[in-house]
């Protein structure tokens, strides 16, 4: 071709190629456009939620739409020819009077000057060619697709690909499978079988071995088996020659349960064929023993009853009582008291119970005593009957044994009414026998005509506590009634605010009715005293104590305790509180004494004055072996600091030459032999006020519970010292010095309630004598003064008049008498002291100091 420029062949090709294009696209769209849509439909896994058969026929469709799509196209597509390309050339490119065709063509005529302006057309021609191009191909599709389908599907797929993530070949992969797999194969019978027993044995679930085997298992026990898998009919359980079907859970599993109460060849059976199959033994529960080890009586000298057990159970206890029941009178309903057992369900056990059964009608009436033991299954084993007499309590007032008498005859003989009416009439036909006190009088009255007009079996009782109330008010007066209900509701205030420090919810509502009904007892108590003082012809028509004592101090301070518990004030209330228990023990403590039991309390007042004495003593050599704990450890203590815990101590200041070869640990043999002796000191000490726990109850009637404390922390210190740990015996030897200074404390409070305060007594012995300022005995000081005579005329041992004396003030003395608020602030010294005596980590010069303060004052 003459004239053509380099590269017209490559040119025609790429335009054959781009009309190619712009025919094949428009034709091919609708076929690319399902391929998109089915690849979007794969890779959102859409396949995989139809069934095998939906899935085959949306495959077979998806491929005759493709078929008949590509069909359509390939029929309206066909390949351009050179002269299409040629023209498309020329039109991209904007050539006139298509020049390409002026290459190839020829003219017609063939003369000399003919041919001269051909040549002259073909290179003018030629030289346009220079500027030919193909340009993209334009297939068009913007006209056809007027909603933009292809740029929606194209995003689509794009978010589809995202979404699969590493999925994508694994979802196209299943698109194109449908799931046609074989059915699988049943799964084999599985059984799984346990025994839960009884939750009071404590035992773990027994799982049954699919194998088969032989298992021993407690009465009671529960069976629990579940089958899966297999083929055939519904399984049945077989005991024996008992069956049960299993309940059906679905198509391939079943359960059943049953309560295994006999043994047995268990099996489980489908279409008569075992599956599994075990031998149970079923153990019987025995039933629990109980037995009194020695025989029931009173407690000591006290009025206590005490009733020594001794049960046990294959198992483990559930419950013990005690049945008592009138040997004179069998019939009647026994009186049921409930033992407390150690926690955790023993299966041995043994202990001593001590009850105060005084106010019972069958007090001093011979009883027979059962024990009844209860195991978890409710199967109950008695001991023997035992004989006792019931401990009762002691009365010195002929009106009191009186009615005592005839409260016992109506025990024993609930039908002797005409007797008792009688005894009562004789009683009331002489007030002067109970100092004609017009509230006995009616009482006694009172139960007269309720025997008389009351038939109900239930009004014996009734007669009974009225008598009982009558004998105590005739023996103790009604002040000791009303203390003790003041007690009941101060111990019920205390037992409110230790549940407000615990983080308990204290309503308002509990808290105005504690403080109302301590508020009336307290009111009772004053009239109470009030009404014995002038029984007694005192001078005044109030006790010493309600003179010091002012009755608004004591409105302010109930006030402002309830306001704390209200608020949850807790350290605020707990102060309050000990400030107001501090003006009621004043008030119980400074009430005079009754003639008839003034020798008496005397009498009682010094043995618990030499019990608190004794134990003082304790205090000390507990100190001592708390010492050695400490130079074992090789340890120096430094002084504590008042309110810090002894954890906070500092340790290791500066000693001097001959404390640091104090505190040098011996060799490991003389360590053992000093912890072994402290061990036997400890153990000795912890019998000791063992005794004097026994003592001071057959004093008062009550043991300080602190006193407990402290005998459980001794008994902790003995073991730990035993096994070496002197760590632990420090802490222990510790509390048991902090328990010990309390129940001193308690000590005190409880013989300033019952006899009177300390120190009132002519002939009561001071520590003061000890050091020579005085005669116990004889009752002179040391300038010979009968200081009975001065106390009851009122002045101290100076000559001065006290505000105790009959006239109660010292009008015409010029000497400032300490009054209640600095006895208040003396004793908070004292007890300051105690509290630092008992810090044995203090220096040895200042507890000695201590100590000599204490045996002074």
């Amino acid at each position: 071709m003459n004239g053509a420029p380099p590269g017209l062949t490559r040119r025609r090709r790429l335009a054959r190629a781009a009309l190619w294009w712009e025919r094949a696209w428009p034709a091919l769209w609708p076929a690319l456009c399902l391929a998109g849509a089915g690849l979007l439909v794969a890779l959102l896994d859409l396949p995989r939620l139809l069934s095998p058969s939906a899935h085959a026929v949306l495959l077979a469709l998806f491929a005759i739409g493709m078929v008949a799509l590509l069909w359509r196209g390939a029929r309206r597509l066909s390949l351009p020819a050179a002269a299409e390309a040629d023209r498309r050339l020329e039109r991209r490119s904007g050539l006139a009077h298509r020049p390409l065709a002026a290459l190839v063509d020829k003219p017609a005529a063939a003369t000399a000057e003919q041919m001269a302006l051909w040549r002259a057309h073909v290179a003018r021609a030629a030289s346009q060619l220079r500027r030919l191009r193909v340009g993209w191909p334009s297939p068009g599709l913007a006209a056809r697709d007027l909603r933009a389908v292809r740029g929606a599907l194209v995003v689509a797929l794009v978010a589809a690909f995202g979404i699969a993530g590493s999925d994508a070949p694994h979802r196209l992969l299943r698109a194109v499978t449908p799931g046609f797999a074989a059915a699988p194969l049943p799964a084999p019978p599985r059984v799984e079988a346990w025994i839960t027993p009884p939750s009071y044995t404590g035992l773990a679930p027994l799982f049954l071995d699919p194998a088969g085997g032989s298992v021993s298992v407690p009465a009671g026990s529960r069976l629990s088996l579940s089958l899966t898998g297999g083929t055939g009919g519904e399984p049945v359980l077989a005991l024996d020659d008992q069956t049960q079907p299993m309940r059906m859970l679905d198509a391939a599993s079943f359960a059943a349960e049953r309560d295994l109460a006999q043994g047995g060849r268990l099996a489980v059976l489908r279409d008569g064929q075992p599956l599994a199959a075990w031998d149970i033994a079923v153990v019987a529960d025995a039933p629990p023993t109980a037995a009194f080890p020695e025989p029931p009586g009173r407690a000591g000298r006290g009025p206590m009853a005490r009733l020594p057990w001794q049960a046990t159970d294959d198992w483990g206890l559930a419950g013990l009582r005690a049945e008592l029941r009138l040997r004179d009178r069998p019939d009647a309903p026994p009186l049921v008291i409930e033992l407390p057992l150690p926690g955790g369900a023993p299966k041995t056990a043994r202990g001593a119970h001590q009850t105060d059964l005084t106010a019972h009608p069958w007090a001093g009436l011979p009883t027979t005593a059962r024990l009844i033991a209860r195991d978890g299954a409710g199967q109950e084993g008695r001991s023997a009957d035992v004989g006792f007499d019931l401990p009762e309590r002691e009365f010195n007032h002929p009106v009191a044994k009186a009615l005592i008498a005839i409260r016992k005859r109506l025990s024993v003989a609930p039908g002797e009414r005409r007797w008792a009416q009688g005894e009562l009439d004789r009683l009331s036909t002489d007030p002067g026998a109970f100092d004609n006190d017009a509230g006995v009088f009616l009482g006694i009255r009172t139960a007269r005509h309720r025997l008389l007009r009351d038939r109900r079996p239930e009004a014996i009782e009734d007669v009974q506590a009225l008598m009982w109330d009558l004998a105590i008010r005739l023996e103790e007066g009604a002040t000791e009634r009303t203390a003790r209900a003041l007690a009941e509701a101060r111990q019920a205030l205390r037992e409110a605010l230790e549940r407000q420090e615990r983080g308990e919810q204290v309503s308002r509502e509990e808290i105005d009715r504690l403080m109302r009904e301590l508020r009336e007892a307290i009111d009772r108590h004053m009239q109470a005293l009030a009404e014995e003082a002038r029984r007694e012809q005192a001078e005044t028509a109030e006790p010493r104590d309600m003179q010091r004592l002012d009755r608004q101090e004591i409105e302010r301070r109930a006030d402002q305790l309830r306001e704390a518990m209200r608020e949850n004030r807790t350290e605020d209330a707990r102060r309050e509180l000990a400030e107001l228990e501090r003006m009621l023990e004043q008030l119980q403590a400074g009430r005079p004494e009754r003639g008839q039991s003034r020798e008496r309390n005397a009498q009682q007042r010094q043995r618990g004055q030499q019990q608190m004495g004794a134990l003082q003593d304790m205090v000390q050599r507990q100190g001592k072996l708390l010492d050695n704990s400490h130079q074992r450890a090789g340890e120096a203590v430094e002084p504590r600091r008042p309110g810090q815990p002894p954890q906070q101590q500092q340790r290791n200041r500066p000693q001097s030459r001959q404390q640091q070869q104090q505190q040098q640990p011996g060799t490991p043999q003389q360590e053992s032999e000093q912890r072994g002796l402290d061990r036997r000191q400890q153990d000795a000490l912890r019998r000791a006020l063992g005794e004097l726990m026994q003592q001071f109850g057959d004093l008062t009637g009550d043991i300080p519970a602190p006193l407990s404390e402290a005998d459980q922390a001794m008994r902790e210190a003995g073991r730990a010292l035993g096994e070496g740990r002197d760590g632990e015996a420090r802490g222990a030897q510790q509390r048991a010095i902090e328990a010990l200074q309390e129940g001193g404390r308690e000590m005190s409070r409880q013989m300033a309630r019952q006899f009177g305060p300390m120190g009132e007594e002519s002939g009561e012995e001071g520590e003061g004598d000890q050091d020579g300022q005085g005669n116990a005995e004889t009752g002179q000081d040391r300038n010979g003064r009968d200081s009975a005579r001065r106390g009851e005329e009122g002045r101290d041992p100076l000559g001065r008049r006290t505000r105790e004396g009959p006239a109660g003030s010292d009008e015409g003395s010029d000497v400032a008498v300490p009054d209640e608020a600095e006895a208040s602030r003396t004793r908070a010294i004292q007890e300051e002291l105690r509290r630092r005596g008992g810090d044995r980590s203090r220096p040895q010069p200042e507890l000695d100091y201590i100590d000599r303060l204490l045996r002074r004052f």
